[in-house]
């Protein structure tokens, strides 16, 4: 058994992954996430809102999420967040669950213009020209 609390002074952290425990999955929060346009390559998140509003950008839709609300974003969905309110609070399982660095080589952040958020480096001809290098 182990208990887990948020820390509210950290945006966001992890609470159990396979870095301290033998879960297949990796589990963490966040108050206030970053707009931090990225993907990941073979790691699906699952997001659980359990407080506030926020909004996201996954590739060219932007979504309204509420408490309540599960997003699935899946291997390869461009993303991020944009907006959310003081009182936000979000959960986030990735499957498969990896250690840090191992989490960090499949983690590619992408220009802001290929979520259509912007300008940043021009027009985007194909996909891979989107991951910033």
């Amino acid at each position: 058994m182990r208990l887990e609390r948020a820390d509210p002074s950290l945006d966001k952290g992890w609470f159990a992954g396979r870095w301290n425990s033998s879960l297949d999955i990796s589990v963490g929060y966040a108050w206030n996430p970053p707009d931090e346009p990225h993907l990941h390559t073979g790691i699906q998140e699952v997001y659980l809102i359990a407080r506030g509003t926020c909004t996201v950008r996954i590739e060219h839709q932007t979504l309204g999420l509420r408490a309540g609300d599960v997003l699935v974003v899946d291997p390869g969905e461009a993303h991020t967040s944009l907006t959310c309110s003081a009182d936000y609070l979000h959960f986030v399982i990735h499957s498969p669950g990896l250690t840090g660095d191992e989490a960090a080589a499949k983690k590619r952040a992408v220009r802001r213009s290929f979520l259509g958020l912007g300008d940043d480096a021009g027009p985007q001809t194909a996909r891979h020209d989107a991951l910033l290098d």
